[in-house]
């Protein structure tokens, strides 16, 4: 009996990360065996918007697999290990997401990564645009902001690219402006939506406080605070695991309520509003997050930017520099591949 409440509570109770619309959506998790894949997978594993999890990782997915299939919920779940096992992982799938990389260690930056991760995201987004090209598409391996200009070149030479259905989520920003936010007002954070625009890295993300529901309001020294806390957190976590990882579990979580609210607008349900990193007109910059109106094919409508304040405008002009070249770092990735 108590099993069966304590589930039921987990289902309803998480902010953003169920529903009770039944589905039969074909989920795909690369990197399914790591820090972040992990506790994604089983937040996956629990929603009922799944009704089939395909685990990919270069080792130990088997295991992971067997261990949540053992959960007493609908989504049937299987494994897939090493490269000759990616393309099956991938066939038939709704919504991808790829979380595989290797994680930020103290001293490092998201860019730091970019070496290694580039040949990862541009592997399995080849991968993706040969066996699921319809999909869905959500990058959370790192450098976001250059890992969606690779994922979205690798899907333009296959000629399966479609701007409205890959994503870099950002949500973790949102997550976190939301928490920080209502810890110094103190509000309830499941009550609290702060918009954050622009990138995924450092001064590239920009919480939009002034447009922040309910409304709040900072003294100069605060704000400036807050927003640099927010733009560091990651580094933050990094720091406090003392070289054990970096943010994975609230990363996971992240990741999970962006991929309902996906699996939600794909169902029909209507008003569905994410900030994701995505193609876009909205700046002079040729990817940028920004709220999106989600649909059953993916972005319906890009909200904007929004009105905003004049400490806003001026993160916005800092960020766009630092975002095309991590973009064009991106392209020339793809261009220069053999």
């Amino acid at each position: 009996m108590f099993s069966r409440i304590a589930r039921s509570t987990i289902c309803i109770a998480t902010r953003g990360l169920t529903t009770s619309t039944q589905n039969n959506a074909k989920v795909a998790v690369l990197g399914a065996s790591g820090g972040i894949g992990q506790p994604l997978s089983l937040l996956l594993k629990n929603s009922p918007l799944v009704g089939e999890l395909s685990l990919f990782d270069i080792a130990h997915t088997p295991g992971v697999a067997a261990d949540l299939s053992h959960i007493e919920t609908r989504a049937r779940v299987t494994g897939f290990m090493g490269p000759d096992q990616l393309d099956a992982a991938l066939k038939g799938c709704d919504v991808v997401v790829i979380p595989a990389g290797v994680p930020r260690k103290p001293g490092m930056t998201r860019d730091d990564l970019f070496n290694t991760n580039a040949t990862i995201v541009a592997t399995l987004a080849d991968a993706c645009a040969r066996n699921c090209p319809e999909a869905i598409i959500c990058i959370i391996a790192n450098p976001v902001n250059s890992t969606i200009p690779i994922t979205s070149e690798v899907m333009k030479k296959y000629g399966v690219y479609n701007p409205n259905r890959v994503f870099g989520v950002t949500t973790l920003d949102i997550v976190r402006a939301n928490a920080f936010v209502a810890e110094l007002k103190g509000l309830d954070p499941a009550r609290v939506n702060v918009p954050v625009i622009g990138g995924h890295a450092g001064k590239t993300i920009i919480p939009l406080i002034s447009q922040a529901t309910p409304k709040v309001e900072f003294p100069a020294d605060q704000l400036s605070a807050l927003t640099a806390r927010i733009q560091d957190a990651g580094t933050e976590v990094v720091k406090a695991k003392a070289g054990a990882g970096s943010a994975t579990l609230s990363m996971a979580y992240a990741g999970a309520r962006f991929t309902f609210s996906i699996l939600d607008a794909m169902n029909g349900k209507e008003g569905v509003v994410e900030c994701a990193y995505v193609r876009s007109e909205e700046t002079e910059c040729k990817y940028f997050s920004t709220p999106l109106l989600l649909g059953k094919h993916g972005i319906e409508k890009n909200l904007g930017l929004g009105k905003l304040s004049a400490f806003e405008e001026n993160l916005v002009a800092e960020a766009i520099g630092e975002l095309k070249g991590s973009i064009k770092k991106g392209e020339d990735f793809v261009a220069n591949m053999k």
